[in-house]
């Protein structure tokens, strides 16, 4: 559904890493922004339902730039009430009883659905960019088109890759590693980019890390999750002599334009070889609480380290995953001005690494993609570039995202998804979480 304006709007334009509150109009034409036009709040206020034909009346609410999902695991969303058997008394025991069984179960009926399910769940969030990790050590090849597919039809856009690991054979790695190639050299377009996937350094020998090296080059990074849980360190010096990070240097794996994940237990050794490699870490720390594996010391890490947020798959709720980061700076003693700061630095290197991969990503300025959300959330108080990050922090992350727009069209019009019978939709994947309910039974 295409709009040709929206009125009435606190629209946050992004101008040299600060937020510009400007209340108007803004035109969309041919995908993008045409006009901003600013008008007096206080004429508004006179009357609010006051619009041009087929606009959008936003009736003060605030505008955005879309949130971007830095750490995905699409493959995981069927992961509701399975019947597990085995431990979970330890972070090795959850990966072997229930994700280690889960990605070895999946075939492309169900990842279908399961990118079905991670597709509707980042439109309401207002999620339309999605950096995926899939894994399906059973159904390798062909997976990440499938999961392409599925975003392309609900118009969004992806940084893709497969999830490489030896736990299940060197051979089954060579494929995992091979499906990355694949999806970069034949299925990547202006909407869709590529990584190259690896599971973590402790189910990854140095021969698949060789194998790596050798397919990389300046147009892509790596996509790995490092150093999880403190076993992930222990695990991979036992085997292999080094840390994570250190083997990640020794086989020339991280540039600028990597995302290395989570990164709870990293030493400031570690920090000083991903700070000169210019990669970024995503932080999940929904899924570091659900599995009991600590949270990162943010007081330690350097500045010059790009700081990202993902869900580790557990949701699709990136505005909650960044009050859980600024509500973790407080808890770890960082005072209110410097978690604030610490939330804007996140905010924008956000925007600057997304632009490694989507050039085009917006700024909400005239000329720019037509991407944005807006927030069910009229600010009560005036809002300025002086104070929106007490309005982002306190108001907009605690509120539901209204609806969404994406290369100028409604993917979500007042909390209605377009274009989609969404029920429908959910009992087609129910069929398919049936399926693996009954597989793993």
């Amino acid at each position: 559904m295409k709009i040709p304006s929206i009125e009435n709007a606190w629209i946050c334009s992004v101008i040299e890493n600060e937020i510009f509150p400007i209340f108007g109009d803004l035109t969309i034409s041919d995908g993008k922004i045409s006009k901003i036009r600013p008008k007096n709040f206080q004429n508004y206020l006179k009357n609010p339902d006051k619009v041009n034909k087929d606009t959008f009346n936003a009736h003060g609410k605030v505008v955005t730039v879309p949130l971007v999902n830095f750490h995905d695991h699409i493959y995981s969303r069927l992961a509701k009430g399975l019947p597990l058997k085995g431990k979970f008394d330890n972070f090795q025991n959850v990966l072997k009883n229930l994700w280690w069984k889960l990605d070895r179960a999946l075939d492309m009926e169900m990842i279908t659905a399961s990118a079905q399910m991670a597709a509707i769940e980042s439109i309401r969030n207002g999620v339309t960019y999605i950096f995926d990790h899939h894994s399906s050590q059973n159904e390798i090849a062909g997976s990440l088109k499938t999961i392409k597919n599925v975003l392309h039809d609900y118009n969004l856009r992806g940084v893709l890759c497969f999830e490489s690991t030896d736990r299940n054979g060197f051979d089954n790695a060579m494929n995992g590693l091979e499906e990355n190639k694949e999806f970069f050299s034949f299925h990547t377009d202006s909407n869709f980019q590529a990584m190259l996937g690896l599971h973590a350094s402790f189910t990854l020998s140095d021969d698949v890390l060789f194998e790596a090296k050798q397919m990389m080059n300046q147009n892509w990074g790596i996509h790995i999750h490092v150093a999880e849980d403190e076993s992930d360190n222990r695990l991979s010096v036992e085997y292999t002599g080094s840390s994570p990070v250190s083997r990640l240097k020794k086989f020339k794996l991280m540039n600028d334009k990597s995302i290395l994940v989570h990164g709870v237990h990293l030493k400031e050794r570690d920090y000083i070889k991903i700070s000169e490699a210019e990669s970024a870490i995503a932080f999940c720390l929904d899924s570091n609480m659900n599995n009991s594996v600590g949270v990162p010391n943010f007081g330690k890490i350097p500045k010059s380290i790009s700081l990202l947020a993902g869900t580790d798959g557990m949701h699709a709720n990136i505005a909650r995953s960044l009050k859980q980061m600024f509500l973790t700076f407080r808890d770890q003693g960082i005072s209110g001005d410097n978690a604030t700061e610490l939330i804007k630095k996140v905010y924008f290197d956000q925007i600057e690494f997304v632009k490694k991969y989507f050039p085009d990503f917006t700024s909400l300025n005239e000329n720019e993609r037509a991407d944005m959300i807006v927030w069910d959330y009229v600010p009560p108080t005036p809002i300025t570039r002086e104070n929106f990050w007490g309005h982002f922090i306190f108001g907009m992350l605690e509120y539901p995202v209204q609806s969404v727009v994406q290369n100028g069209k409604f993917l979500m019009k007042d909390f209605q998804i377009i274009g989609i019978d969404e029920n429908k939709i959910k009992n087609e994947i129910y069929v398919q979480g049936e399926r693996l309910y009954n597989k793993l039974k």
